[in-house]
């Protein structure tokens, strides 16, 4: 039989890293193309505030071509509805029928995309469903996934970690309170390597800003 069709739904963060790695070793499945929401605005991935620029040269390091979904901001679900359901329309209608996520075990958001793609026959699928998260963010770094943190909540942990390379000591460092993986919206990371990487992306650092509560460290990919 041959592998279906997929669409990673790609952050440009830690969790779509290892989800896709995992998706691209399931034989019923072909990852095909990246997919991504925008500011529209500002040009950045939602949540995470990845430059487009960044988010275009991960997808080009991995040898996807990247779909993106411009939406505005702030953005009322029926937009994002919209906009998102026209999209998966389209690539429905191209063959694509599964969509890949990086969700690790927010029932809710798990409920949310299965009733949204289900109605267009598309499936969900969620490689990283039910780990561990301890044992998963020490498997990221296992598997070569180097990322910075982009944005944090610093009610939750310390401002002064966003920016900061998503490691050993970063995981040392965590409170008892934060899920060592961000998965409860703590910290948003960034992937400048990992599995599949034709490349590595040469970022460079940018300025730390506080907006409507959180902390953002932005990274921008370096000049040649």
């Amino acid at each position: 039989m041959s592998p279906r069709p997929a669409v990673m739904s790609w952050s440009s963060g830690k969790d779509s890293m290892m989800a896709l790695q995992l998706a691209r070793q399931d034989p019923a499945l072909e990852v095909r193309a990246l997919f991504s929401t925008f500011n529209e605005s500002a040009a950045r991935v939602a949540v995470h505030g990845t430059q487009r620029d960044v988010a275009r040269a991960q997808a080009g390091a991995l040898g996807l071509p990247l779909i993106e979904v411009d939406l505005p901001f702030p953005c009322p679900n029926e937009v994002y509805e919209a906009r998102v359901g026209a999209a998966a329309a389209a690539l429905r209608d191209e063959g694509v029928l599964d969509w890949v996520f990086g969700d690790l075990f927010l029932e809710d958001i798990r409920a949310y995309r299965e009733a949204r793609l289900s109605p267009l026959g598309l499936r969900a699928h969620f490689p990283l469903w039910g780990r561990q998260t301890a044992a998963l963010a020490r498997e990221m770094l296992t598997a070569g996934i180097d990322a910075r943190i982009v944005t944090l909540d610093p009610s939750r942990l310390s401002a002064a970690l966003c920016g900061a390379r998503f490691d050993a000591a970063f995981l040392d460092a965590l409170p008892d309170t934060v899920d060592p993986c961000g998965e409860h919206g703590e910290f948003h990371t960034v992937v400048a390597d990992g599995p599949g990487f034709a490349r590595p992306l040469a970022l460079c650092r940018g300025e730390t800003v506080m907006r409507e509560g959180f902390v953002y460290t932005d990274f921008a990919l370096q000049e040649a």
